[in-house]
């Protein structure tokens, strides 16, 4: 059962012109950069904010490194800790979504959604605000 799975959930070019399957990758791409700046600008935000107001409790763990210290410092700083949460969180799915997307290759459901945003832009003429970047030359890459 999982082989058959794994089979139909790879992407492959099949029943694609060579264009519009140029398209479906490069709008893939642009998503997988979507989600990376998210998480970037959430460490930005919120992890680095968090970070600085834990400085003494790590200062302090940077002595003396202690289970409790950390459990501690976590329970008592209620606002830092769920903001590096939130952090730690959005980057371990992000890693865990492309690891499966690389390994695995997308599943079926994620294909058809990506078809259905090419049709949107595509419908929506050079207007679109992606129009230019999905219909790039393939012999640029995707920056």
């Amino acid at each position: 059962m999982r082989g058959d799975r794994r089979d139909a959930a790879v992407i492959s070019p099949k029943g694609y012109t060579p264009e519009f399957w140029h398209q479906l990758l490069r709008l893939h791409g642009l998503l997988l950069w979507a989600r990376w700046g998210m998480t970037a600008a959430c460490w930005i935000a919120l992890g680095l904010p968090s970070l600085w107001a834990l400085r003494e409790e790590l200062r302090m763990m940077g002595d003396y490194f202690t289970w409790p210290a950390l459990r501690y410092a976590l329970a008592f700083n209620l606002l830092p800790t769920l903001g590096l949460t939130l952090c730690l969180s959005l980057m371990l799915s992000t890693l865990i979504w492309q690891s499966r997307n690389i390994v695995l290759g997308l599943p079926l459901r994620d294909i058809k959604r990506l078809e259905r945003q090419l049709q949107r832009i595509n419908n929506h003429g050079p207007s679109h605000p992606l129009w230019d970047i999905v219909h790039r030359p393939k012999s640029t890459k995707f920056r």
